[in-house]
């Protein structure tokens, strides 16, 4: 690659960040960051162990504090769901990449993660789904530079959407670009 950009993928717990991150990297000969491991591994615990001893709060303040230090080249970037919560974090990440917005609809999420009390996901004890699906799309929509509706497309018709997009993998991977 001639131009070794981050792709950074934001989205709702359970949009692909992570499989369609292992898959993008792969075809893009990219490295792989998935930052729910990288918090995960820097506190010695489940990211629902957190949420559960600690609260969301805590969650969002140690998740941003793991994302501003991340540095990579070359990579993709899998966030975890509640990184749009830090505008720090997000500029951070913006300055190194393209922000990739996976955009699911809120019945896919409920149906690919199911019991969502499990997912260590950082939100108000008082919040539906529904609601945090809401007040996230906001955010998601924000910082993103390329959103990409993946409802109804496999995690192949994923990459292959992202890649289009973005010129510098499209360059690499042989598919064409529509540019971004």
């Amino acid at each position: 690659m001639t131009e070794r950009t981050n792709v950074i993928l934001i989205g709702m717990p359970g949009s692909g960040k992570s499989t369609v991150g292992v898959l993008l990297a792969k075809r893009a000969a990219l490295s792989f960051v998935d930052t729910d491991l990288l918090i995960q591994s820097a506190e010695g615990r489940t990211l629902q162990d957190i949420v559960d001893t600690e609260g969301y709060a805590a969650l969002r303040r140690i998740e941003e504090r793991v994302l501003a230090g991340v540095h990579e080249s070359g990579a993709v970037i899998s966030t975890g769901g509640s990184a749009v919560y830090s505008q720090r974090a997000m500029e951070h990440l913006k300055t190194s990449g393209r922000v990739v917005f996976l955009d699911v609809s809120l019945e896919t999420v409920q149906a690919r993660i199911g019991d969502y009390s499990l997912r260590g996901i950082s939100k108000r004890p008082d919040q539906t789904l529904d609601e945090l699906f809401e007040e996230r799309y906001a955010l998601y929509s924000h910082y993103a530079d390329i959103t990409v509706n993946c409802d109804g497309l496999d995690q192949d018709a994923v990459c292959d959407a992202i890649i289009r997009r973005v010129p510098a993998l499209a360059m690499d991977s042989g598919v064409e670009s529509s540019g971004w």
